[in-house]
């Protein structure tokens, strides 16, 4: 029953942040983004800034607008914005407020038999979302340029999921022009989003696990973000239900604050001791 209720009480937060990050409803009807002085703002989470519906920008996509700018600027907004999310949430912000992570988990609901990756292939995977926001996110937007001097922005062009999803197919949907426009870079990241959709059946939040920078960056805080999980060693009994339990596969009585772990709090709910907390600050 408790974990029933942390399911839903996770999947109501988790709608309320999507509709809170993407409140311009209308702009779905007209098929236009919304160009409000809230976007000059970040939102903690992957939501497209050509989202219809987006009232605030990626913060992933914003750094690296920044860092392939003329002038090379270093992104300090993003990046202190980024930190001060990472030091007080940790990856709190995956496993409750991200729109995207919310898709996957409710894919991961539909009734199929589910898919274990073997670890040993899943910890190389797991090093794959660090090369994405080191290579794509900061290396290429900053180093690579075009004759004008300006940098790509490299994963929301080439690979981002959550854009192509949230931006690209409401738009196409609503315009004409641009679905006549289609072209050999849609079709790539049309075909990423359906095997990122289609692996969140049988896999628990692939993208999430492999893939995304924002993840790989909020992990860097999870050891001492201020919200964080705390076992009382004395009290458990060592049966496992923990890790178990934990669909991102964390080691919960070796490593519970691993950057792996999303703060959902399903192993608060199956410990039978209670001996896992939550703590904050």
């Amino acid at each position: 029953m408790n974990k029933i209720k942390n399911k839903t009480k996770r999947n109501f937060i988790q709608l309320m942040a999507a509709v809170l990050a993407n409140g311009y409803v209308i702009g779905y009807h007209r098929g236009k983004i919304f160009t409000g002085g809230s976007k000059a703002f970040c939102v903690p989470v992957l939501n497209c800034y050509s989202c219809p519906g987006a009232l605030g920008a990626c913060p992933i996509g914003s750094l690296q607008s920044v860092l392939g700018g003329y002038e090379r600027r270093i992104p300090f907004y993003v990046l202190g914005l980024l930190m001060l999310f990472g030091i007080f949430l940790g990856r709190v912000v995956c496993g409750f407020l991200c729109p995207f992570g919310w898709v996957q988990d409710l894919l991961f609901q539909i009734p199929s038999k589910k898919l274990s990756v073997p670890k040993k292939a899943d910890r190389c995977l797991r090093r794959l979302k660090y090369a994405v926001l080191g290579l794509l996110v900061i290396l290429l937007p900053l180093l690579v340029r075009d004759a004008f001097g300006f940098g790509e922005t490299w994963f929301c062009k080439y690979v981002c999921p959550a854009g192509t999803l949230g931006a690209g197919l409401p738009l196409l949907l609503k315009n004409e022009s641009l679905r006549q426009a289609i072209g050999a870079l849609f079709g790539w990241k049309a075909a990423v989003l359906a095997i990122i959709l289609l692996l969140s059946v049988v896999i628990y939040r692939p993208f999430c696990k492999y893939l995304c920078p924002l993840g790989a960056f909020y992990g860097l805080f999870s050891r001492f973000s201020l919200y964080r999980l705390t076992v009382d060693e004395k009290r458990c009994v060592g049966c496992g239900l923990c890790e178990k339990t934990c669909k991102m596969g964390v080691e919960v009585r070796k490593e519970i604050n691993s950057p792996e772990c999303i703060r959902c709090g399903d192993c608060v709910e199956a410990c039978p001791e209670k001996c896992i907390q939550r703590k904050c600050g």
